[in-house]
């Protein structure tokens, strides 16, 4: 190699490493804000009731990042096909569709009091829904809109840190279940010691109820649930409360 290309072949060099450097800056800077936009989006959204178009991004991402624990405590769960299940606070829709894989006769209910996770629920679902399979509806667990007795099986998966009166909303729960049916509440944070400060800034941040275990557990036993078991998984923040009536 000549002297002259070597020189261009050094100087080529230099410019591409230089080049990608600065490509990998971007992709960090990028990165970081992408991150900032995520936290701005979910408080835009707002956790507690999904609105606007921050809401459903918030729920799409929700449906993908709460999938672990959702997987996790409905291992607590045996399905029967015939049964009739209820989704509340049903939010992107990702459970109801995970517990329609197990149904062949029964039929699943949603309801969630914002109008955006109701249409992003629909969507999630839409096969299910046309089918007739499934409905989603808007209300809240303040008055759920259906008789007594109705339901063999109620889940709420990340909704009850926002419920406005838990004890009288599992009361309203425990009216609407069948007698011998079971409820489940799902919780990927519970309050226990050694909580990371991320999550307790969040816990202030969005109001969030978090009892103890044991809190949970009175709580259940107030509104009259029997049987009461709560399953917590080693290495994680995770709750699973259930109930039966």
């Amino acid at each position: 190699m000549t002297e002259m290309k070597k020189q261009y072949y050094v100087e080529m060099t230099v410019k591409e490493i230089s080049i990608m450097g600065r490509s990998n800056m971007c992709n960090i800077h990028t990165a970081k804000k992408t991150e900032r936009t995520q936290e701005e989006i979910t408080i835009s959204g707002n956790p507690a009731k999904p609105q606007g178009e921050d809401g459903a991004t918030m729920l799409k991402r929700m449906n993908e990042s709460h999938s672990p624990v959702t997987c996790w405590a409905l291992e607590h769960w045996q399905i029967a096909p015939e049964e009739e299940l209820l989704d509340i606070g049903c939010g992107g829709g990702a459970t109801l569709k995970r517990m329609g894989e197990k149904r062949t006769t029964g039929h699943l209910t949603g309801i969630d009091y914002s109008p955006v996770s109701v249409k992003t629920s629909l969507k999630t679902n839409r096969q299910d829904v046309e089918s007739g399979k499934m409905k989603v509806l808007e209300g809240s667990v303040e008055a759920l809109p259906f008789a007594d007795d109705g339901f063999d099986k109620i889940i709420t998966v990340e909704s009850f840190y926002f419920w406005p009166d838990p004890q009288e909303n599992l009361k309203e729960v425990r009216r609407v279940l069948k007698e011998g049916g079971t409820f489940l509440l799902v919780a990927d944070t519970y309050n226990k010691e050694g909580l990371d400060p991320k999550t307790l800034e969040n816990i202030c941040r969005f109001h969030l109820f978090t009892p103890t275990a044991e809190e949970f557990r009175k709580l259940f036993e107030k509104a009259g649930f029997t049987g009461i078991q709560i399953h917590v998984k080693e290495g994680t923040d995770w709750i699973c409360v259930e109930g039966k009536k």
